[in-house]
């Protein structure tokens, strides 16, 4: 019984196998694959290049958190006697930093000479200024307090939005090689 279901498994598999052999048939699909072969091999793109990540290193380590209240003060009150201040002064000659944001303000260097310290401001055109304590710099009456290797302190004269004018501490950290 085994060796009869030997011989016709041996004859099923000669007939599906003698049924995928036809000279004839499938001459479409021949037919195709000849066409696309002898189609002409197009040109693969080269890969895009792109352009490097430039790095941007955020400098607000002078400014007022945005989680800070703003300074408010009730109507009639002055702020805590050493923050209000008078006037500027109008009729002093402006220097050339003034003419600049102190956003737009950059520390780059300092030099010392004979125990006086200057530090190099960048303007943010291109321009490197040298300015020592005493100096102003920005357009609200900022005037340089000290200069360390690593910032410059500056104060600034604000209105407080109720005639009185306040000083407002601001810093220009060194800024860094990029």
């Amino acid at each position: 019984m085994a060796r009869l279901m030997g011989l016709f498994f041996v004859f099923v598999s000669c007939v599906l196998a003698s049924g995928c052999a036809g000279d004839g048939e499938h001459k479409d699909l021949q037919q195709f694959m000849k066409e696309v072969k002898a189609r002409p091999s197009g040109d693969i793109e080269p890969i895009p290049t792109f352009r490097s990540y430039k790095t941007f290193r955020y400098g607000a380590i002078a400014m007022r958190s945005p989680f800070d209240p703003p300074l408010l003060v009730a109507d009639g009150e002055k702020l805590a006697g050493k923050n209000t201040v008078d006037a500027p002064n109008e009729s002093r000659k402006k220097e050339y930093l003034e003419s600049y944001n102190f956003a737009a303000l950059s520390m780059v260097g300092i030099l010392s000479q004979d125990g006086m310290i200057w530090s190099l401001i960048n303007d943010g055109s291109g321009g490197i200024h040298r300015v020592t304590v005493g100096n102003y710099l920005g357009k609200n009456h900022g005037r340089i307090k000290t200069i360390t290797e690593s910032k410059v302190e500056v104060v600034e004269i604000v209105p407080d939005g109720k005639g009185n004018w306040v000083e407002r501490p601001r810093t220009l950290a060194l800024r860094e090689k990029e």
